[in-house]
């Protein structure tokens, strides 16, 4: 993380993934599914649903709803998210190609 001066003030620019900012372990993973739930959540307020009525067409129960929208996605899984967005309309479409780095990465793009 680089540090920089602004107004006299130290301050950290972002590295991109607020997740590995922070330390956060598999922030990669983090990073796309808070984006997958970012799109659930424009998907469930454009179609006016409740959260029982979401729950029901997603296939969760409204508690994990609920805790989603607060943001506890952890008990969530990439999968679960991307099926909850087919299930909301959405098309998920996976791109797989080599890297030049040793390790590739997992990235979400929205289109």
């Amino acid at each position: 993380m680089v540090k920089r001066k602004a107004n006299d003030t130290e301050v950290e620019v972002s590295s991109g993934n607020v997740f590995a900012d922070l330390g956060l372990p598999d922030a990669n993973k983090l990073k796309v599914k808070s984006g997958l739930v970012v799109e659930i959540t424009k998907a469930l307020r454009r179609l006016e649903l409740t959260q029982e009525e979401a729950g029901r067409r997603m296939g969760i129960p409204q508690s994990k709803v609920s805790a989603m929208m607060r943001g506890d996605f952890a008990n969530l899984s990439e999968r679960k998210l991307m099926e909850c967005l087919n299930r909301l309309g959405y098309d998920i479409e996976i791109k797989v190609r080599p890297t030049s780095e040793p390790v590739g990465q997992l990235k979400l793009s929205i289109a």
